[in-house]
């Protein structure tokens, strides 16, 4: 018995050690380039209008090409679906670093009292388009959580998706560190570049040869069918493929139960960190007066507490509570740590740090795994495509308006950001009593 359950083990890890290296490697890919990107945009004639429009055409476009790669993966497997993706994401590099290439060509000049005053450059029309590429070949993150709902069980779940969030967070952990050391060469910002699509070649090895594809399933009712089968390790249920299957329509997705709920809760939790991740950053400059080494520390020690909360921390909790309650008492915790970012003090401001850490390590894996149970066997790409269709929406409005928004009050921005988190503490308590088929 012992021995089974070691092989039982061991064959779980093998499986779900690819999809996380994939998910840290992508992750790593973007990281190593986001605290240049700002200064990028700049230098190409752009201004914080731009910067913010340069991160909303990823979301516009991973809007449109999401929903259409999860339903994709349904139907084909996922593997195939994740290899086109990261192709995309390859290719978007490719494009990017092209820009720092071509003449410094002046397109349009632009001096609005509204939309203040930038030019649009030949490379920030190149920087653009690779974004938009990006972004509408962007299912990484849907398919990889599908593939991963197909690989785990509901044992496991919770725990194993905190590991794909401990996969990310390495990635933000270690990107900025290593774009500051590649950028200290001759090469300046350059080099970063060639690294995230270097990073994003690795990947795409990955997927290819390292990676074993699924497909969703159903619970065979005829043990006998010559098509029952396992996916050596990589899928934990026997079933059998769907003939003639038609693909899920949105109106279908919000007709599974408690799929809608999580929908809202998925899409306000984006929201209130994308005000965050906005309003921040111009915060520690115009309100803490930090310099950009203090700011990236800052959220190197917030991404390595998201790390140990989503590791030891979860995979106890997660033994012993439910999920809908540690998504309950994830987001009070998260809200009151934006709360504390009101005041102008570096101990308040590394103690809120930790309150979101451990609200956002609690909440957040906990939300994906009751995701990907309502989603059930058969229509996880689809769900989670229309999920991260949710989320580019719940981005596009936090990044276009968190700048406003900290324009207009400042710290006061903070607040916003916990009472669209405590929404998610309200709704969860309700969806406790309403959907016990999730607990």
């Amino acid at each position: 018995m012992g021995g089974k359950t070691t092989d039982a083990s061991g064959e779980r890890r093998a499986a779900l050690l690819p999809i996380l290296v994939v998910n840290f490697v992508g992750t790593l890919g973007f990281s190593i380039v986001l605290p240049f990107l700002v200064y990028l945009v700049t230098r190409w004639g752009g201004n914080a209008l731009i910067f913010g429009l340069l991160g909303a055409t990823y979301s516009f476009f991973q809007l449109i090409g999401a929903p259409v790669l999860g339903r994709w993966s349904d139907r084909f497997g996922r593997k195939p679906i994740l290899l086109l993706s990261q192709i995309g994401t390859l290719f978007s590099w490719a494009l990017f670093l092209t820009a720092f290439f071509v003449p410094m060509t002046t397109l349009v000049d632009v001096d609005s009292g509204t939309l203040g005053r930038f030019t649009l450059t030949l490379p920030l029309v190149i920087a653009l388009i690779a974004r938009a590429a990006d972004g509408l070949t962007g299912g990484n993150v849907s398919v990889a959580t599908a593939y991963l709902a197909d690989i785990t069980d509901d044992a496991h779940r919770s725990a194993d998706f905190g590991k794909m969030a401990i996969s990310g967070n390495l990635g933000f952990v270690i990107g900025p560190a290593l774009a500051g050391l590649l950028a200290a060469t001759i090469y300046g910002e350059v080099l970063p570049v060639v690294a995230a699509l270097l990073i994003s070649l690795v990947a795409t090895a990955i997927i290819a040869f390292g990676l074993q594809d699924t497909h969703p399933c159903e619970m065979a009712r005829d043990p006998e069918r010559d098509n029952v089968r396992r996916v050596f390790g990589q899928e934990n249920r026997s079933c059998y493929e769907l003939t003639d299957k038609e693909d899920i329509t949105a109106a279908q997705i919000l007709h599974l139960n408690g799929v809608p709920t999580l929908l809202l809760i998925y899409f306000l939790v984006i929201l209130g960190f994308s005000f965050f991740y906005i309003a921040f950053p111009v915060h520690a400059v115009k309100g803490l007066d930090w310099s950009i080494a203090e700011t990236g520390m800052f959220f190197t020690v917030l991404s390595l507490m998201m790390i140990v909360v989503q590791g030891p921390i979860l995979a106890r909790a997660s033994k012993k509570i439910s999920e809908p309650v540690l998504t309950f008492a994830g987001s009070l915790i998260l809200a009151a740590g934006f709360v504390l970012l009101f005041w102008n003090n570096g101990v308040v401001i590394y103690t809120a740090a930790a309150l979101i850490a451990l609200g956002n390590g609690l909440m957040w894996p906990s939300v994906m795994s009751l995701l990907s149970k309502a989603a059930g066997d058969q229509h996880q790409g689809a769900v989670q495509g229309f999920a991260g269709s949710v989320g580019a929406v719940a981005s596009i409005i936090g990044l276009l308006a968190g700048g406003f928004l900290y324009n207009w009050f400042e710290e006061w921005s903070f607040v916003v950001s916990a009472a669209t988190i405590l929404m998610v503490a309200v709704i969860a308590r309700a969806a406790v009593h309403r959907s016990p088929q999730l607990q």
